[in-house]
């Protein structure tokens, strides 16, 4: 494994160009393993509907809760 320091910019140029050098066959074959790789990915987990969830309601029934005044 070869470990190398540059920019963004020249990283992305270097990745574009050897795509490039591939054959559209061989181009459509990356493009298809990238897509596969995507799936590894974690991914956030979506939010549940609201109706998964428990709600608590508190009815007070118009009475004074703390005693007569």
């Amino acid at each position: 494994m070869e470990i190398k320091f540059q920019t963004k910019a020249a990283s992305n140029r270097e990745q574009r160009e050897s795509f490039l050098k591939l054959e559209p066959k061989d181009r459509f074959y990356a493009f298809l393993d990238l897509c596969e790789n995507l799936k590894k990915l974690p991914l956030k987990t979506p939010r549940k509907a609201p109706s998964d969830n428990f709600i608590i309601e508190i009815k007070t029934h118009d009475k004074n809760l703390e005693g007569e005044l």
